[in-house]
């Protein structure tokens, strides 16, 4: 199983060089801070601080597997039910169109899904993402997910 790229954590500004902690395990082990919508043993999910729209989460492992296809399949099933579980909240929070779901991979070399809301396909483009924003701003967002994940879907 590949863990960290070199030549990827090089072109990275959000992880550091040398096998350290990616910028997600930082988050995840509280050394930066995160606005949190789940948390279990296996993954987290929290809001992106470059958010495509509003509520965009993201659902991470904590073993820091680089590239998806790198993922024991039962690792990859559970992230895609947390995903679902989110995207379901964020159907409820702010009812758009559809609920996006992009694998990309090139940003931080730790594997991560994009689940937002979206209202078209210019939702998917990363150079339309927010500047970065800070957890202050996105801690309500999450709050409302937090409620809605809490509440069972028929």
């Amino acid at each position: 199983m590949r863990r960290h790229r070199p030549e990827l954590l090089a072109q990275s500004n959000f992880s550091t060089i040398g096998g350290m902690a990616t910028i997600f395990t930082k988050i995840i082990d509280g050394e930066l801070p995160g606005a949190f919508v789940h948390r279990d043993d296996r993954c987290v999910a929290f809001l992106s601080i470059n958010p495509l729209t509003t509520g965009h989460t993201l659902v991470v492992p904590t073993e820091e597997i680089d590239h998806w296809v790198d993922c024991p399949p039962e690792l990859r099933d559970h992230l895609m039910v947390v995903a679902t579980a989110v995207g379901q909240a964020q159907m409820q929070v702010w009812n758009p169109e559809r609920i996006g779901l992009i694998v990309a991979g090139f940003e931080v070399p730790h594997l991560h899904l994009h689940v937002f809301p979206s209202s078209g396909m210019s939702d998917f483009d990363f150079a339309n993402a927010a500047p970065m924003q800070p957890i202050e701003l996105l801690e309500p967002h999450a709050a409302a997910l937090r409620r809605a994940l809490a509440v069972p879907t028929a």
